[in-house]
C-alpha cells in the first residue's frame, strides 16, 4: 500500500485482507491525499470510510464477504505529514517514510506505536535513508525528514540487523534515487520478495531479491500496476498450529508451503502429519503433541510471529520443550496469561521452558498483542471450560474474521461487544 505512493496514478492491489491494520494504512494514505477504494473485483466498490457496519445483526460490527481489491489513486497526494493518532495504532505505517522522501522530498511522520513486544527502534530506517542523503530532525514526537533538492542518491546501506521495515523503507526510497543502492544484510522474508516484485512491475530495477544483498538501480519514475499479494504465512501458520493443538484435520487453501518450511518442519517434529495438496497444505494431528524445541530467527528461520502460538500448543505436549526468542525481547509477556490457564512455563532471559501438562483450564485472560491474542485463542480451544479473552481488538489487526472462520471449523466461539470492544 505504501509503495503505491511512488507512482502517479491508480495502483490496484488484489487479495488484500480486511483487517484493522489495512484500514489504518488506508486512513494514513487518505490523510496524505490518496483516493482509497475497496471493491470485490466486479466493480462494486466502497470508499474506505464505511467498512465497519454491522452486517450480521449482533452489534459486533463484523465484516462478511468483504471486498478484497484495493484501488489507490495517488495523483492527488500533496500532504507529507502523517498524524500521531493514526501512526500510534500501527508501527508499520513508518514505511511511508521512504516513498514520501523519494517522491516528494519530505516526510513528517509521528514516532510509531504498535504492539508492545520489546524495543524496536527505527534507527536502522533513519540511518539507511541518511546514507542516501536524507536529513532528519526529531521533535515533539515527530520525525521530520528531508531529501536534498537534487533528490536521494544511491549508496551502500549495511543494516546491523535484517530488519523487515528498514529493508522496505530503504528499498522503496532507492528505486527513485539517483544511481545504485546496495542493501547489505537485507531482510529475506517472502513479504520483501513480494514488495520487490511489485516494484519491478512498476518499472523498478532490482536484483538479489531473496538474498542478503539487494541491488537497486534508480529510475526516473515508476508507473502504477495491478498486483496480487502473496498469502500470509503467519496467518496460515496460526491455523496450522490451531489444528495441531485441537487434534484437528485441516486444509490451508492457497497456503505457500515454500514460505513455511521451518514452521511445518517443527510441527512435524511435534507429531503433525503434513501433506502438500493441489490447493495448499493439509495438516493433521491425531494424538497429543510431543515436545519440540525451536529458536526464532529472521527468515528463513522460525518466525517470531508464530512463537506465542507454538508455545500455546506445546503447553499440552508430552514432555518438555525449550523456546528461544532471538528477535523481540518482550515476546514472553503473554506467558503469565497462559500460566493462568494451568500451563507450566518458566522464562529466563530469552529462553522459555515449557513443561507440557495434560490439559489447560479455562480462565479469564487477555490478548496482549496480535500474536499473543491468537495464542490465547489456541489455548482456549483445547482447554476445559469456557475461556474469556479480553482485548481482542489486537487480534483484529492481523486476522480477518477470525472467530467466524474458527466457528466454521467447529470451534465454539462468540464475541461479546461489551467485553471486546476496541478502545481505538
Amino acid at each position: 500500500m505504501a509503495a503505491a505512493l511512488l507512482a502517479d496514478g491508480t495502483t490496484v492491489i488484489e487479495d488484500v485482507p480486511r483487517i484493522a491494520d489495512t484500514d489504518t494504512m488506508a486512513a494514513v494514505l487518505e490523510h496524505l491525499g490518496a483516493r482509497v477504494e475497496w471493491s470485490d473485483g466486479d466493480g462494486d466498490g466502497d470508499t474506505h470510510g464505511d467498512t465497519d457496519g454491522d452486517t450480521n445483526g449482533d452489534g459486533a460490527g463484523h465484516r462478511h464477504e468483504s471486498p478484497r481489491m484495493l484501488s489507490l489513486g495517488t495523483s492527488s497526494v500533496d500532504e507529507t505529514d502523517t498524524p500521531y493518532e493514526l501512526v500510534q495504532q500501527m508501527r508499520a505505517s513508518i514505511v511511508v517514510l521512504g516513498p514520501l522522501l523519494a517522491r516528494k522530498g519530505r516526510a513528517r511522520v509521528a514516532r510509531p506505536g504498535g504492539c508492545n513486544i520489546g524495543s524496536r527502534g527505527i534507527d536502522l530506517h533513519l540511518k539507511g535513508l541518511e546514507r542516501m542523503g536524507a536529513e532528519f530532525g526529531i521533535e515533539h514526537g515527530y520525525i521530520d525528514g528531508r531529501a536534498p533538492a537534487t533528490g536521494l542518491t544511491g549508496a551502500v546501506v549495511s543494516l546491523d540487523f535484517p530488519s523487515v521495515g528498514a529493508t522496505e523503507n530503504v528499498l522503496m526510497a532507492a528505486v527513485l534515487a539517483r544511481g545504485t543502492t546496495v542493501i547489505e544484510n537485507a531482510a529475506r522474508e517472502p513479504d520483501i520478495q513480494d514488495l520487490a516484485l511489485m516494484l519491478i512491475e512498476m518499472g523498478a530495477r532490482i536484483d538479489g531479491v531473496g538474498t542478503a544483498v539487494i541491488e537497486i538501480e534508480g529510475v526516473d519514475e515508476l508507473t502504477p500496476t495491478r498486483h496480487r499479494v502473496i498469502p500470509d504465512r503467519i496467518e496460515a501458520g496460526t491455523f496450522a498450529i490451531a489444528a495441531c493443538a485441537t487434534r484437528g484435520d485441516l486444509v490451508l487453501q492457497n497456503a505457500r508451503p515454500d514460505h513455511m518450511d521451518l514452521a511445518l518442519a517443527k510441527l512435524a517434529d511435534a507429531g503433525a502429519l503434513i501433506d502438500i495438496v493441489s490447493d495448499g497444505v493439509r495438516i493433521r494431528m491425531h494424538d497429543r503433541p510431543t515436545a519440540a524445541d525451536f529458536v526464532t530467527l529472521p527468515y528463513p528461520g522460525f518466525p517470531t510471529d508464530l512463537q506465542p502460538q507454538m508455545m500455546a500448543m506445546l503447553a499440552t505436549a508430552d514432555g518438555t520443550s525449550i523456546a528461544t526468542e532471538n528477535v523481540f525481547e518482550g515476546r514472553f509477556m503473554f506467558v503469565d496469561e497462559l500460566n493462568r490457564m494451568g500451563a507450566d512455563i518458566r522464562t529466563e532471559g530469552h529462553h522459555a521452558v515449557v513443561r507440557g501438562v495434560d490439559r489447560l483450564q479455562a480462565a479469564p485472560v487477555r490478548a496482549l498483542d496480535i500474536r499473543a491474542g491468537a495464542a490465547m485463542v489456541i489455548a482456549a480451544l483445547g482447554a476445559d471450560g469456557t475461556t474469556e479473552i479480553a482485548d481482542m481488538h489486537h487480534v483484529d489487526r492481523g486476522y480477518e474474521d477470525f472467530e467466524e472462520r474458527l466457528a466454521a471449523l467447529g470451534a465454539e466461539v462468540h464475541r461479546e461487544r461489551s467485553l471486546f470492544a476496541s478502545p481505538l
